[in-house]
């Protein structure tokens, strides 16, 4: 195989068969299996391959990844049984954990604190600095007419364009400032509309400034919405009466298990080590649910740690209180989420989450997403200080074990019941089936 072979002009032109054709050819030693595995991925149902052809580029097969719920969420008092995508399995297990635990206690309480979304015009103004200043009110509404067109259908739902601020950045940069624009984007995540928004006023100020009474060099960098949306906010907590928490594993009682979880959630608020680690574990659970929303995980992810650092340093998102007897547990997170537009209306299975969910309000999907984060946090703070993560984790990936060891029905019912009571390991059950098959071969 040359290098030659390895790149193509034009592949996106190819027709699917024709990817898999020159990807197989090129890139593979048994191009007749790739090509059959790829194929056997794709879905028998035509009109719901076309939908997911289309959602990407260059699309050539489907990814699976397993769809399962976390039930007994109660959540303001409304029960609910949360979808939740992810390769994990311990990640639905202890969010379900979590979920039951808590049900027992009052359940879950949230609120969204506000659903504000930003964007920015990223210019560069070589006039004077006051005659930008002086020109501002007029400018905004130039900008805010200029747009009527495009914001009108957003403002009939109860959104649009909230507020318009100029920001100096000369200080850091020559030049160099920001057009701040916030956006009520309702029950859509909004990207779409804040963008074209934004490009409009881009185009709108150059307009604006290169108009001959004012003729003034300004020049537009770029025009992009934000993803660090600190001004759309949901809060999450449970709370209970410390002597209702336990006994628990590791011989701890109530009082003893909640000294020692406000400690561990403490250590992630000092460590940035440690947060890290902490706040994976809570987007272990919101990414599953925004996914199986078809909501943007990386912009969630991306705002969550952005947030984290909001102080100045990365730190914990959650924290933990014991205030006159009561245990809480309590969690702020920026989210930016929508129930109508892009890739919720369009996957088949996204649409099923939200019946699921008896169609939840944007408000109500960031109140969900945020309990299961929370959920997630809670269950697996409470193994590492008392049994340990591994033990736990070990014995949901049992399963994955057996399968890679290419395991049969028969093996993997023996298994699951020797390992009942016996710590999971790759080795240890390697050595189980290898001991099982030398006594049966034996006899």
């Amino acid at each position: 195989m040359t290098q030659e072979n390895k790149t193509i002009s034009g592949f996106s032109k190819l027709s699917k068969l024709g990817k898999i054709k020159w990807l197989v050819e090129n890139f593979f030693t048994d191009p007749e299996n790739v090509m059959r595995e790829l194929k056997s991925y794709w879905l028998d149902d035509e009109d719901h391959q076309k939908i997911l052809d289309e959602i990407s580029e260059n699309t050539i097969s489907n990814y699976h990844l397993p769809y399962g719920v976390a039930p007994n969420f109660v959540i303001n008092q409304k029960t609910y049984c949360v979808p939740m995508v992810t390769e994990e399995s311990s990640v639905v297990a202890a969010a379900s954990s979590g979920a039951k635990y808590w049900m027992a206690r009052g359940g879950f309480h949230a609120e969204v604190m506000s659903t504000v979304k930003l964007g920015h015009v990223h210019f560069f103004f070589r006039g004077k600095r006051e005659v930008l200043y002086d020109e501002l009110d007029s400018l905004i509404t130039f900008l805010r007419e200029g747009t009527q067109e495009i914001s009108q259908s957003m403002e009939d739902r109860g959104g649009g364009i909230r507020d318009i601020e100029l920001k100096d950045f000369t200080h850091e940069m020559e030049d160099y400032y920001q057009l701040f624009v916030s956006f009520e984007t309702c029950e859509s995540m909004g990207a779409n509309f804040i963008n074209s928004i934004l490009e409009r006023f881009a185009a709108l100020m150059t307009t604006y400034f290169s108009a001959s009474a004012k003729n003034q060099p300004i020049e537009i960098l770029m025009s992009i919405l934000s993803n660090y949306t600190p001004e759309s906010i949901v809060r999450v907590w449970v709370e209970c009466p410390i002597d209702d928490l336990g006994p628990f594993k590791g011989d701890l009682d109530s009082q003893q298990f909640a000294k020692r979880f406000c400690q561990a959630v403490r250590t992630a608020e000092i460590d940035p080590y440690r947060a890290a680690t902490h706040n994976k574990g809570i987007f272990n659970g919101v990414d599953a649910v925004v996914v199986a929303t078809g909501n943007d995980f990386r912009a969630i992810e991306a705002s969550g740690h952005a947030y984290a650092c909001r102080n100045g340093t990365y730190s914990s998102l959650s924290e933990c209180l014991i205030e006159d007897g009561r245990f809480k547990f309590r969690m702020e997170l920026p989210l930016a989420v929508g129930t109508v537009g892009g890739l919720t209306s369009l996957h088949p299975i996204a649409k099923r989450s939200f019946e699921l969910l008896d169609n939840p309000t944007a408000s109500e999907l960031m109140m969900i997403i945020a309990a299961t984060g929370l959920a997630q946090n809670f269950s697996a703070i409470r193994s590492l200080i008392t049994t340990g993560i591994q033990e736990g984790h070990m014995r949901m990936h049992l399963g994955n074990i057996l399968t890679g060891l290419e395991a049969s029905e028969e093996e993997i019912a023996s298994a699951r019941a020797h390992f009942e009571s016996q710590p999971v390991s790759f080795s240890a059950v390697r050595d189980y089936l290898y001991h099982r098959r030398e006594k049966i071969d034996a006899q």
